[in-house]
This record gives structure tokens, sequence and C-alpha cells, in this order.
């Protein structure tokens, strides 16, 4: 071990202690005290004489033992003791003036001694706090590796904070795949080069082999640590692909290819970093900027960037599961859509619809700069809540009966032509009456007067069919259901009261109190009954969503689903809850729901109306406090209601 004797200028060790001049021993005379410092972490010691004192201050010889430094002080002549001016904490040996080489050579050893010792736990300490900062830095990354989704900012983050605590200027990351035959393989998957940084990028696959150091290091699950990857020995198998070098002016030099291993010891992909670098921020220009700045990679970088990757790989694993289960739940939500859609074509793409729109809203209300809802924000995770949940709406649509689901007119079909049939049976009995009575007037008259008989029976009868004729006509327009509201029943309440003879002789009403029932609806086409079991459609879909076992992320899709019918003012369904039990979710789904409902393609039960008249009975809903004005406002201004889908699109 060579140390290091800092002295006064005018002090000549080799004259007062010759031992010291030796090859173990480097003295330098110090004349300021910036020259005061610790040299090449060797152990070091100055020796103060008296004239020396004044020179350096107490904060230079504070700093000089902190960092490891022994001082050794030599007194004036008369002094006996340590002077008050001179810290004792400082001292590691005090010489009263006058004394001997010997004695001060032996303090001078035992300064270097007690520096040796220093310097090592300051060694120690420094080797300590470094491994604290690595071990919090990879607890870090890993947080932080944890907790990314998106398989590509993941690959993203890996990468560069492998560069970065590595120092390396490139990079490059491979991941396992398997071909149509289930062969594996590695694609090229990203890449990074700090001092080439607008080359371009191109996926490309390379075999699991061992003719390529990924390919070697995949195969055989060991690292490569290359100094210098233009001369590799002679005997190994892979080798180096120069050709971006080649291309883009590069040096390749120290390499390092570790491969990442998932939580079963299976190799999921190969991390390959390129030219560690004395400092991360300098750029390899030339062939001098790789000599001067590229440094092999340590056994400790090793450790670390091996930690890294199996991070990374679980991460991997991790992100590769979630996104399996993101389409799972995809494939599950536009196959339960799909299964709505059957059961009721005419409604084909109204949930998709609906869920553009709702989506749409939301993304708008997430870029409101003032008004109610300018703090309010939305997740990647809580837009997929939104169009899971708006998807999924109409899914307890499902528990409807199908006749009461896609009811047309008021009347069921069957119903109707009950009607018909006993229109046509009451037209036949008018007709064989104008028959019976023709033959009893020739029966009981003759030709006598038959003439102006016939001509008042054929009026009568000709008025009585067209009156007939009117009563199907009535019910015909009776049966179709509007979208309001609307007209008034007095025509057909009075034809209700008119009986005809039955086939059996019995008197019978010519519309029953059940079919008056329906003919009467005033709005749609459903009864109260029937309204109210197309209602339960809600309950049904929030039973059923509440049975799926979604991720943290979408656990309020059943909530949101919940209320698309439910009114600010509490005269929706099935709760009647207001305003503030309703979430912004779901008044935005309301709005959207109701919108399409009135627009959509023309359905038995109802034709389509312009988006003006739409937006026209919107806006009187919320004049009468039924749906969110701010909402509705902000759906109008950003033309949400345009952001539909095509017909023939899928959901």
């Amino acid at each position: 071990m060579r140390y290091v004797l800092l002295h006064p200028p005018m002090w000549r060790p080799h004259e007062v202690a010759p031992a010291l001049e030796t090859s173990h021993v480097e003295t330098r005379p110090v004349r300021q005290a910036r020259e005061v410092a610790v040299v090449d972490d060797r152990p070091t010691v100055l020796l103060l004489d008296a004239e020396s004192r004044s020179t350096f201050p107490v904060d230079v010889m504070r700093a000089f033992v902190d960092a490891g430094g022994a001082i050794v002080a030599l007194g004036r002549e008369g002094e006996t003791d340590v002077p008050e001016t001179l810290p004792t904490e400082f001292l590691s040996g005090f010489l009263t003036y006058p004394s001997s080489p010997r004695r001060l050579l032996v303090a001078i050893r035992a300064g270097f001694r007690e520096a040796a010792a220093r310097a090592e736990t300051a060694r120690a300490r420094g080797e300590a706090a470094q491994r604290a900062r690595e071990i919090g830095e990879l607890t870090r990354i890993g947080v932080a590796l944890g907790t990314e989704r998106d398989i590509k900012t993941l690959l993203e983050l890996i990468l560069t904070q492998a560069r970065r605590i590595t120092q390396s200027d490139a990079g490059s990351l491979y991941l396992v795949e398997h071909n149509e035959e289930g062969k594996k393989r590695l694609r090229f998957r990203l890449a990074q080069t700090y001092s080439k940084p607008d080359a371009p990028f191109v996926e490309f696959t390379i075999p699991v082999d061992r003719t390529s150091l990924a390919g070697y290091c995949a195969v055989t699950g060991d690292p490569l640590v290359i100094d210098d990857a233009y001369f590799l020995p002679p005997d190994v198998e892979y080798t180096i692909n120069r050709s971006f070098d080649e291309r883009y002016g590069y040096r390749t030099k120290s390499m390092l290819v570790l491969p990442m291993k998932d939580h079963k010891d299976e190799i999921i992909g190969v991390l390959q970093l390129i030219n560690r670098k004395r400092n991360l921020e300098a750029v390899l220009a030339t062939s001098a900027d790789v000599d001067q700045q590229v440094i092999p990679y340590s056994k400790r970088t090793v450790e670390l960037v091996t930690a890294l990757a199996g991070q990374a790989a679980v991460a991997i694993e991790n992100s590769r599961l979630y996104e399996d289960i993101e389409k799972l739940f995809e494939g599950f939500v536009l196959a339960a859509v799909h299964a709505i859609e059957q059961r009721d074509p005419t409604t084909y793409g109204h949930s998709g619809r609906v869920a553009a729109m709702t989506v749409g809203l939301a993304e708008t209300v997430d870029r409101a700069g003032d008004g109610p809802y300018h703090g309010v924000k939305f997740s990647r995770e809580q837009i997929k809540e939104i169009r899971y949940a708006a998807l999924l709406h109409d899914f307890g649509k499902v528990g409807v009966r199908e006749q009461v689901l896609i009811k047309a007119k008021k009347l069921y079909p069957s119903d109707l032509g009950l009607v018909r049939h006993r229109h046509a049976f009451i037209r036949r009995t008018a007709e064989r009456g104008f028959w019976r009575k023709r033959a009893e007037f020739l029966q009981s008259n003759g030709q006598q007067g038959y003439d102006a008989f016939l001509k008042e029976l054929e009026a009568a009868h000709a008025q009585e069919l067209q009156e007939l004729d009117r009563f199907l006509e009535i019910v015909l327009q009776a049966n179709e259901p509007t979208i309001l509201p609307d007209g008034s029943f007095d025509e057909l309440k009075a034809w209700s009261k008119r009986t005809y003879l039955a086939i059996d002789g019995s008197t019978e009403a010519f519309l029953s109190p059940d079919e008056m029932r329906f003919l009467t609806i005033r709005k749609g086409s459903l009864d109260d009954a029937e309204r109210h079991e197309i209602e339960s459609h809600v309950s049904h879909t929030y039973q059923f969503l509440q049975r799926i076992p979604w991720t943290r992320e979408l656990q309020h899709i059943p909530v949101i689903a919940y209320g698309h019918h439910e009114k600010m003012d509490g005269r929706g369904y099935p709760r009647r809850i207001t305003a503030e039990g309703i979430p912004i979710q779901t008044r935005m789904m309301t709005i959207s729901d109701i919108y399409d409902a009135l627009t959509a393609q023309d359905r038995p039960y109802k034709r389509a109306v312009s988006s003006e008249r739409a937006l026209d009975i919107l806006t009187t809903e919320v004049k009468e406090g039924q749906l969110d004005e701010v909402l509705f406002k902000l759906f109008i201004d950003a033309k949400v209601f345009q952001r539909q889908l095509p017909e023939d699109a899928a959901p």
C-alpha cells in the first residue's frame, strides 16, 4: 500500500526523518488550504507545524478528517499540551517541541494506520450507501414496472431504466414468441441509441440458437459480458451483427446480454446493453469518444441488471396476463352485445352507438376547462369502464319476454288478427242481412215496389259497410304507437260500446276491455304491465353484471349501467333516485341512450325522428329537470351526437 504525507512547504521529511524516504510513502508539500485533501483514496497524513495552523481553517481540517485523513500536529517551543485553538478531535497525534526523529516517525506511522482505518471505514460506508441507493433504485424501478399496464410503454421503461443504471449508450430488447408451427423465436421489439437518436427502428425476428448474441443467451440462459464486441474469442459460437454500426457510423464495444426469466425460471426475453460510459450524457460521435468514454461492464453492474431483468420479466408477464384478461373481457362484452341484438335485430348497433357517444362525452368532459365539471378527469381505465357499462346497459333485456321486447304495435299480431276476423264476421253478417231482407221483401210483396225498396236498402247497406270499415280504420290508427302522449280516443270508445250478435247468438262488444286498454295507450306500444316488464331489464342488467368478477378498475360497471333510465328529478326507474344518487358516467349514458333511441333507424314500434327533433325532445327533458343541463350543453357544443358508429360496424 502507498501512503501520502502532506507537509509544510519548508519542511524536509527525509532530513528530519530519513525513514520516510521509501517507495511506499509519497511526500507532498502543501501551501494552500485547497491542497489539503485525501489523495486517490490512499491513507493520507497532514503534518501540521506551528506556522501552518493559521493557514488551514478549522473547516478545512474537519473536511480532511471526515474524508479519511489524519492530522499530526507539532507544538511550538514551550507548548506542553495541545493548544486550545487546535481541536483535539481532529488530531491523531501531537508532538511537543523539540521532538526526536524517532518520535516523529512513530506519530506519522500511527497517523497512517488511523488514516487507513478511516479510509476503509469511509469506503465501507460509501459502499453501503451505494448498495442502499441501488436497492432503493431497484425498488423504485420495480414499483414503476409493476404499475405499468401498456406493454409498449413497459418495454420502453425497462430499457430506459436498464440503460440509466448502467450508464449504457444503447440497448435493445427481444421477446420470445412462437411462430405458426409453435417453434420459439426472438422478436426484436425495441432499440434505443443515445448517440444516434434518429436511427430508425424496424421489428424483425431471429432464431433461438447459438449463432447470435441474443439467441445464444436465450438458449443457454447465461449472461454474456463482452469487453469489445469486435474482438471476440475465436472459439465462441456466436457473432455480432455489425450492420447497424456500418450503416450509421457507430462503434459497438462493451456489451452486456442478459436473459429475462419469469417466476417459473423460463426465458421470456433478452436484454442487450451496449457501450457502458463513464458519463451517461456523453455522445459517442467518434472513435476517440468511444476509446475515452466506453468501459467494460463490472461484476456489480451485471448483478444490478440481472435483478432488474428479473423484475422486468415478471412485469412483462403481468402485462401480458392483464392484456389477456382485457381481451377476455372485451370478447365477453362483445358476445353479450351480440346476444342482446340477436333477440331484437331491429336494435342492432344501439349499444355500440351509445357507447361511442358516451365515451365521446366523457372525453369532452375530461377536456372541459371551466364549468361545474372542469375538475373531473377520467383515466384510461375509467374510460374503458364507461365503454363497457354503455355496451352492456341493455343486457338485462335477455330476461324480458320476446313478444314484449319486440312488440311493434299496441295490439299483439294475434290480437289484431282477432279484431280483423271480428270485423270480417260483422261485415259478412251485415251482407247476409242485406240479402235476407231482399229475399223477405220479394217473398212478401213480389215485384211490386221492389225497385224503390232495393235502392233504399242498398244505400243503407253501403252506409253500414262504410261505418264498419271505419271501425277497422279507427282500430288500425289507434294501434300505431306514438313517441309522445298524443290524440284522443272518443270515436274508438264509441265503437267499444257497440255490440253485435256472435255465432252462438250472444251479444258481444265490438272491442273487449283488454283490447281497449291496449288501443288507448297514449305513448308507445306498451301498457303498464308490459312497460314494467320492459323496465325490469335494468334490474336484470344490474343483477347480471354484479355476478361478474370485474377487475378493480372495472368494478363500477354494474352501478353505472344500473341508473341509465333514472332521471335527475326522480321520475326515472327502477329506483326513482334523484341527481345526487346518479353518477356522472350514468348521466352521460342516459343522454346518449335517449338520443340514439329517438334517432335510430325505423323500428316496427316507432319511426325515427330527425336529429333536430331528437335534440328538441332532449331539450324539453332538460328544462323539466330530468337530464343534466351542463352535460347536455357539452353534448351539443362538441357535437358528440355525431360520434356514432356506422350501422354495419361492430360495437
